[in-house]
């Protein structure tokens, strides 16, 4: 009888290469207990999820929510990169690319990853599988991005760590970094001819191989400070947002506090008004440079942290009916605010920084003048007199006695990014500062409490997918973030050797770049496409009350992609057009030079950018050939199934859960289009119509 009812069964839908498998049979042969039957109950235009699942972690509070996407989304990029960017591509005339890309790209794809996570109630992996079974290599793919970004950032975090402990000192003096040693040797000759801050970061901190390929043994002060910053970050996720929700109070609202103090202190200071209108003063002829706007684009994909997986994890604790449009909009004018507010805290201390270094610089020059008689400089000249007749002076000169003229601007266009704006250029502008320790330490616990608050959102996106595999649902979170941390720790020894700043500046322009680009993309085109936009629509307004507009499905459906893909295709032309370098410290010369990576480790950043983005053809062939199979077709509909896998419950909503008698009979279908998984009674194989995949499902009482 089953055989004939299973023969009947196959004509039911267009097959597609995910048919319905035989669910009555484990894997080991055994049989599964019988009576899970599907009853079609009329289309529903979206997957329903109305009860949240018992089992899935929930926010405690709104505030929690909002301070954990904070805390994620608003990064060490809004303090090291966006005022630089500032600064290079046309001042305050930045801010209007910036915006309109804010507008255009970012909030859309923000929007999208944040309601897709709250509507399906699920990690990456489990919300592409979803939407169709061929997708899931999107949320595979997402997940190894994250674990190779997840791997260099920790590391920002441990040198963090090495300057926060030695920053306790009791004055500037003592500062580790204010000094050039006193040895009279190679190290004093290295350090005079750099600076002492640049010293103290090359030699000192990272104790810096020649060159990529010689990186010698692990510096021991920088693994302990690794372990201590893994061990960390474990505890705070060991137990996902039950114990990773309650640090965000800290590492959200801590920053805030530690950029006001600078405020506060930086508007009183010589100079700070200089170094605000350098950044800001607007060039708008900088906005017919194409790169400006790919620039601001791009600032804005990398400052929300899109395509992590990370805000779909964080939407999916959500209760359903939360409000995740007016979520997604408060954060994204608090982070546009934090970079604009933190660019001007910045550069209030860099022009100070400035001030200083001119001040200095002008004394020199002044002594060499006076030393020479030329121009009527004395050792007793003012600046101003120096700032009068300085430019009266020939070019051949100021070329004889080496004189480089001493101005502001030319001391704010060498601010750096990145690393040298934290760890050298601020590090000696807080020198500066009295007292300079207690400057230092709240400087560095802010970078600390940034890079953890990133870190947590980062390793909650990654684990969040893990966590939704099978297999590793049968071990505990703990367990599972204890070995991922403690493989990532061991993998992460590579950071510390001498290269270790060259290796992590490699994973970050070839492991964290392309494919975080590509799976925005295909996030995109997925929901809006494949998922449909008027379903998105739909369940947006079942959530929230509210019907997005035109302006969401502009730039849903035409304007995001588009942005998304010119990234994609700029950044892969600028890697092909401009041979990847990196800064290696020449000690005899005490300076940066730009080196070639060797083809080797050209190879291995091919192979990280594949790692990234193979998964999502290889999934998508696998299931297509039914060589990686499922046990439903979910392309045709939402399909909620009851004893068939342990994971299966936390698919499950209340109104799924029916039975025979509690569904109205106006609401049940003909006999024909009601069949049971696990007998297989099903429709007679001469109904040739198509049906579609059931929405809901009854029990069916054992025989």
């Amino acid at each position: 009888m089953y055989n004939k009812m299973a023969a009947k069964a196959e004509p039911i839908g267009p097959r597609n290469g995910h048919e319905l498998a035989p669910l009555n049979t484990r894997a080991d042969g055994s049989e599964r207990p019988h009576g899970v039957t599907i009853v079609l109950q009329g289309s529903r235009n979206s997957l329903q999820r109305d009860a949240p699942d018992e089992d899935r972690a929930a926010w405690s509070g709104k505030l929690q929510f909002f301070l954990s996407i904070i805390g994620y989304s608003v990064g060490l990029g809004n303090i090291w990169r966006f005022p630089y960017l500032c600064q290079q591509n046309g001042g305050g005339a930045f801010l209007i690319p910036f915006l309109i890309m804010l507008v255009l790209e970012g909030i859309p794809l923000f929007l999208i990853e944040m309601a897709i996570g709250q509507k399906m109630r699920l990690g990456s992996l489990g919300v592409w599988n979803t939407i169709h079974p061929w997708l899931g290599g999107i949320g595979i793919a997402s997940c190894v991005v994250t674990l190779f970004v997840a791997l260099y950032y920790n590391v920002i975090i441990t040198w963090v760590f090495f300057y926060l402990f030695n920053s306790i000192r009791l004055s500037a003096d003592q500062l580790p970094w204010a000094h050039c040693p006193q040895d009279n040797g190679t190290a004093e000759a290295e350090c005079s001819k750099a600076s002492a801050t640049v010293y103290y970061w090359y030699r000192e901190a990272l104790d810096a191989a020649p060159s990529i390929e010689e990186p010698g043994v692990p510096r021991w002060w920088i693994v302990l400070y690794l372990l201590l910053a893994w061990v960390i970050v474990f505890f705070i996720v060991m137990k996902g947002i039950q114990s990773s929700g309650k640090v965000v109070y800290f590492t959200s609202l801590f920053p805030y506090v530690v950029l006001t103090i600078f405020f506060v202190r930086g508007i009183t200071l010589p100079g700070s008004a200089d170094g605000v209108i350098h950044m800001y003063k607007p060039k708008l002829a900088k906005l017919l440079d194409p790169t400006v706007w790919l620039d601001a684009a791009t600032q804005v994909f990398y400052s929300f942290g899109l395509a992590f997986g990370s805000l779909i994890a964080f939407g999916s604790y959500n209760t359903p009916n939360n409000n995740c449009v007016r979520d997604v909009l408060l954060v994204s004018v608090c982070n546009a605010l934090t970079a604009i507010y933190a660019s001007v805290v910045i550069f209030s201390i860099l022009g100070f920084k400035a001030y200083t270094m001119v001040e200095k610089c002008v004394s020199k020059e002044i002594k060499v003048l006076a030393l020479h008689h030329i121009g009527g400089f004395t050792l007793n000249s003012s600046q101003e007199f120096y700032e009068e007749h300085y430019p009266q002076l020939g070019a051949n000169i100021t070329t004889a006695l080496n004189l480089t003229g001493c101005t502001m601007s030319k001391q704010l266009d060498e601010a750096a990014e990145g690393t040298g704006l934290a760890f050298i250029v601020f590090t000696q502008a807080i020198l500066k500062l009295t007292p300079a320790p207690f400057w230092s330490i709240i400087f560095f616990l802010m970078l600390l409490s940034l890079g953890l608050g990133s870190q947590i959102g980062i390793m909650e996106g990654m684990l969040c997918t893990i966590f939704d595999i099978d297999f590793f649902k049968r071990f505990s979170k703990p367990t599972i973030t204890g070995a991922v941390c403690t493989l990532c720790f061991f993998v992460g020894l590579i950071f510390t050797t001498g290269a270790g700043e060259y290796w992590l500046k490699m994973f970050d322009s070839f492991a964290g770049t392309i494919g975080l680009v590509v799976v925005a993309l295909l996030e995109m085109v997925s929901v809006i496409y494949i998922y449909g936009h008027e379903r998105f629509t739909n369940d947006i307004y079942e959530m929230t009350g509210y019907r997005p507009g035109w302006y969401w499905q502009i730039t849903w459906r035409y304007i995001g992609p588009v942005i998304v893909s010119c990234i994609l295709m700029s950044s892969l032309i600028f890697m092909l057009l401009n041979p990847p370098m990196y800064g290696a410290w020449n000690a005899e010369e005490g300076r940066v030079e730009k080196t070639p990576y060797p083809p080797w480790v050209l190879f291995i950043a091919v192979a990280m950018i594949l790692a990234g983005i193979l998964p999502i053809p290889v999934v998508l062939l696998l299931r297509r050939f039914q060589c990686l199979a499922l046990d439903v077709d979910i392309h045709q509909g939402s399909i909620r199934r009851i004893e068939t896998t342990v994971s299966t419950k936390e698919m499950m909503s209340d109104q799924d859960v029916l039975s025979p008698e509690s569904v109205p009979p106006s609401q049940l279908l003909p006999d024909a289009a009601r069949f049971t998984i696990g007998d297989f009674d099903g429709v007679d194989s001469s109904d040739e119509r198509p049906t579609r995949l059931p929405t809901s499902i009854v029990r069916r009482p054992k025989k």
